[in-house]
C-alpha cells in the first residue's frame, strides 16, 4: 500500500514521529505503517530550539540514516521549507527525495522571533510552484500542508483555518495537518468541509483513536511530545540513580 493510500483508509494512519534511527526500527518492529521525523525532536537533540535553527543539511543527515535503515515509508518535517522561496524549497524537496521519502510536511507559519502566520494567498502561491514542479519532474511526493491557526490559537481560529483550507486545497495539497485541534465539534466541521485527509496531532484533549475514526480523521501524529516524554523518563532514571546510589531504577525499567 502506498504512502497516499495509506491516508485513505476507514481507520486513521497512526504516524510514528521518529527522531533517530533506534526510534524509526522501533516503529518498524512494532507494526506501524508509516514514519515521520519530529523536526523539533532532531533540533532539541543537537542543541537548538524548533523553527529551522538547524541547517538544512544537518536534517539531511538525519533523513538519510533514517531512510538507509528502514523500509517504512517516511515523511519528513520540512518546517517552512528551510528558504522562503519556492525554488529553493523545491531544491530540498528534490534532494530528501533521493533518499526515498514520499513525504513532507510545510507550515504556514515561520519563526523569526516569535512564530508568525505567513499570508495565506501567498502561501497557496508557493504551494502551486511546488506542486506544479514535482509534477513536471514526475516526482509523485505527499504535500502535507500544515495550518497554524490552531496552535497560534488566533482570533476567529476556525473561521480563517476553513478559508486556508480552500486556498491550500486549490493550489495542490495532498493532506491537511492541524496542529493543536482537538475539540470535537472543531474537528467535525473542518473534517465535513475539507475535500483532503485531515491530520491531527496528540494534545492532551485530543480524543481517542476510535472516536477520531468516526469523526473521519485520516492521520494522527505525535509531533515532538513522544520525545518530550522519553526526555522526561530518562531525567527521572538519572535523577534515581543519583538519589540512590544504584543501578536497580534501569534493569527494573529493563524487565
Amino acid at each position: 500500500m502506498t504512502f497516499n493510500e495509506l491516508h485513505k483508509n476507514s481507520y486513521p494512519l497512526l504516524l510514528a514521529n521518529v527522531w533517530d534511527v533506534s526510534s524509526a526500527k522501533a516503529a518498524e518492529e512494532l507494526g506501524f505503517k508509516a514514519i515521520g521525523t519530529s523536526s523539533a525532536a532532531i533540533a532539541s537533540m543537537l542543541g537548538y530550539e524548533d523553527g529551522e535553527k538547524i541547517k538544512f543539511e544537518e536534517l539531511c543527515y538525519f533523513v538519510k540514516k533514517i531512510a538507509n535503515n528502514t523500509s517504512l515509508p517516511l515523511s519528513v518535517d520540512l518546517e517552512a521549507g528551510y528558504s522562503r522561496t519556492p525554488t529553493k524549497i523545491i531544491e530540498h524537496i528534490k534532494i530528501l527525495s533521493t533518499y526515498g521519502v514520499v513525504g513532507i510536511n510545510l507550515e504556514d507559519s515561520i519563526v523569526n522571533e516569535e512564530r508568525k502566520l505567513v499570508d495565506g494567498k501567498s502561501f497557496a502561491k508557493v504551494i502551486l510552484e511546488i506542486k506544479n514542479q514535482l509534477e513536471i519532474t514526475n516526482l509523485n511526493i505527499f504535500l502535507n500542508i500544515r495550518i497554524d491557526t490552531f496552535l497560534l490559537d488566533i482570533p476567529n481560529k476556525l473561521e480563517e483555518t476553513l478559508k486556508r483550507m480552500e486556498l491550500y486545497t486549490k493550489a495542490g495539497a495532498n493532506g491537511l495537518f492541524i496542529p493543536c485541534l482537538s475539540k470535537e465539534s472543531d474537528i467535525k466541521v473542518l473534517v465535513d468541509k475539507s475535500m483532503l485527509p485531515i491530520n491531527v496531532m496528540a494534545m492532551p484533549n485530543l480524543p481517542n483513536f476510535e472516536r477520531l475514526k468516526v469523526l473521519g480523521v485520516k492521520r494522527i501524529s505525535m509531533g515532538n511530545f513522544l520525545f518530550n516524554n522519553m526526555t522526561s523518563v530518562l531525567k527521572h532514571n538519572l535523577f534515581e540513580i543519583m538519589k540512590n546510589k544504584s543501578f536497580e531504577i534501569i534493569y527494573n525499567h529493563a524487565n
